[in-house]
């Protein structure tokens, strides 16, 4: 029995019309007999071994159904010379391979043009992902969305190439925006809002009925939605060989540097304010919403200390005889970084203070512009000193590590190897010193735009008016501090200094 190999892949039919028939039809002129079996691949890319009708094609050879093997070109059984070669070896241990354009023999001048013929087409399998590539990218320029990305609020327009807005489902992502940014007394954090989505019957981009909590936080990151919508931010380079790996062996993606996305127009559905509080609510949930405890504590995942920067958690303590409750900066778990300065406020003291003065804005909420506009320079006072210290950290290293690369390269009688063991860990602290850096100069830049939207008072203001102040419980307060306040810091002398949104 005589077998015949075909293989198409999307990309070669497009470009040079190709077809399984005019493959088929050629090699079984070749075979001059109808006994023949049929190995077809359709769509699959030749850069990989792993497809279903060669493997059966290997299979059968193993079991011994065929006699002879025919394939139009060495390139259709692979683009990668080194799997060309790995299969053709296996066919001719069993059986003759033969192809219809162009016959070679197992000579030394044989092998080598048929090396060089695979060695070619891998070539040109390369420059057909560069070219193809390369005309992507131009297209992204001109403005054109590349396809079709499945992005929840938009639908696809293939014939301008561009995303437009989807009404209904543009209408949900405003309602995520607004449950997540606005104060409510029902649906709390992205877990609430995917339970809530489901629970109405909201069908996922997918047509899911689950909606889930990831998907959620996705949307509430995602730029598109006011209007910035970037191609070639992803690096998949050999991701396509993922589904062949296992373990290690699986290439990760990963972000391209800022400066080579290209940003296409986009409609956008939400403004940029909501954006970006969402964004910050967004980097500050875990603390703020890090579980249950068991007792409740109004200003919870919000304090920290003034004086030596940690978070300061909510406990229960003894004094004199007496249980009271406080919030501390003490660090008693295992691999802390900062054990705490050791202030201690207690709760009812805190929460009735900051309570209060929320409460003040929310009655005459024109008095937090003037807060505003006075900016937080008390408030990043911690920060600015931080700032210092790691810039002077920064600059101690770096001349650590030059004093260090002189006695190195002037002594010969040095232990080389503690050298360079003390340039590594140099170098490993100045990567935590840039990260912290960064983080600090994110922080205040967020102040010095001043970009604080008044608007997130007055609705909140709305919501408070709108209660019965009388039956205010703890859950209503927490919400209506946490979708205006930041971050409140104390320190032991009770000066408070709260930070907004």
């Amino acid at each position: 029995m005589i077998g015949i190999y075909a293989r198409v892949s999307t990309e070669e039919q497009a470009r040079s019309g190709y077809s399984l028939e005019e493959q088929l039809r050629a090699c079984r002129e070749k075979a001059q007999t109808n006994e023949v079996l049929e190995y077809v691949d359709r769509g699959l890319s030749g850069e990989f071994l792993d497809r279903p009708a060669l493997n059966k094609l290997r299979q059968d050879l193993r079991e011994g159904i065929l006699s002879k093997v025919i394939c139009l070109d060495p390139d259709r059984l692979s683009r990668k010379l080194m799997n060309q070669l790995i299969v053709s070896e296996e066919i001719e241990k069993k059986v003759q391979l033969v192809f219809v354009n162009g016959e070679y023999q197992r000579t030394p001048e044989g092998m080598l043009f048929y090396q060089l013929r695979g060695a070619i087409a891998e070539f040109e399998k390369k420059k057909i992902t560069e070219r193809m590539s390369r005309g992507r990218m131009q297209k992204a320029r001109q403005g054109k969305v590349l396809r079709d990305y499945q992005i929840y609020g938009y639908d696809y327009d293939k014939d301008k190439e561009q995303l437009i807005i989807n009404t209904y489902e543009a209408n949900v992502i405003r309602t995520i925006f607004e449950l997540f940014t606005s104060p409510n007394n029902d649906i709390k954090g992205i877990n609430g809002i995917a339970k809530y989505l489901t629970n109405q019957g909201i069908p996922t981009k997918r047509n899911a009925k689950q909606w889930h909590r990831q998907v959620v936080r996705q949307i509430l990151m995602n730029r598109a939605y006011i209007g910035e919508f970037y191609q070639n931010r992803w690096n998949t380079e050999g991701m396509l060989a993922n589904k062949y790996a296992s373990g290690d062996d699986k290439v990760k993606m990963t972000a391209r540097p800022e400066e080579e996305w290209i940003q296409v127009p986009c409609p956008s559905i939400i403004d940029e304010e909501k954006f970006e509080h969402a964004l910050a609510l967004l980097k500050e949930s875990r603390r703020r919403w890090s579980g249950t405890k068991k007792n409740e504590y109004l200003l919870s995942g919000l304090v920290r200390c003034a004086e030596c920067g940690n978070t300061m958690t909510g406990r229960r303590a003894k004094s004199w005889g007496d249980i009271v409750y406080e919030y501390t900066d003490i660090k008693n778990t295992a691999g802390a970084k900062k054990r705490g300065c050791g202030n201690r406020i207690k709760c009812k003291n805190l929460d009735k203070a900051v309570w209060n003065k929320v409460r003040e804005w929310l009655n005459n909420p024109k008095e937090i512009e003037k807060v505003i506009e006075e900016g937080n320079d008390k408030v990043y006072a911690y920060e600015k000193k931080e700032l210092e210290r790691i810039n002077l950290e920064l600059y101690r290293n770096k001349r650590g590590r030059e004093r260090l690369i002189n006695v190195l390269s002037e002594e010969d009688s040095i232990d080389v190897i503690d050298i360079r063991s003390k340039l590594k860990q140099m170098k490993n602290k100045e990567h935590e010193l840039l990260a912290m850096k960064q983080k600090l100069l994110d922080l205040l830049q967020c102040q010095n735009k001043d970009t604080y939207n008044k608007n997130l008072f007055y609705k909140a203001s709305s919501f408070y008016l709108s209660l019965c102040f009388n039956d205010i419980d703890t859950n209503v307060k927490k919400e209506i501090i946490r979708s205006v306040v930041k971050e409140v810091k104390v320190n032991e002398k009770f000066d408070i200094q709260i930070v907004l949104f």
